[in-house]
């Protein structure tokens, strides 16, 4: 059975493993398609590269909450939420931008 105390205990005690992980593989992963959708390419490459950075914005998020829960309240875990939070949207907005470019461009032809 999956034991969530288990789970948080890990993310505390490997803490800095985890971000110097997760903080380069958000940043990338959201740049990734903020290019892919400013170049044009397919909806579906979009999508996926946006799902890679979300699942790692939302490991992040937990990540901070298993701080939150035991009452470790600094500017690090606001910091690293705010991040989780941005690049959540940021990626959500690439989507929309090329959703939006594509049904323009097939109205236009």
């Amino acid at each position: 059975m999956l034991d969530l105390n288990t789970i948080a205990e890990f993310s505390r005690s490997n803490c800095v493993a985890i971000c110097a992980f997760l903080v380069p593989a958000i940043l990338l992963a959201t740049l990734l398609t903020m290019i892919f959708a400013a170049l044009r390419r397919p909806l579906h490459q979009v999508w996926q590269s946006a799902g890679i950075a979300s699942l790692f914005a939302l490991v992040m998020v937990f990540h901070v909450y298993t701080w939150f829960s035991i009452g470790v309240v600094m500017a690090p875990t606001y910091v690293l939420l705010s991040l989780a939070i941005s690049c959540l949207l940021t990626n959500l907005g690439a989507i929309l931008f090329r959703r939006y470019h594509s049904t323009l461009s097939q109205q236009q032809a």
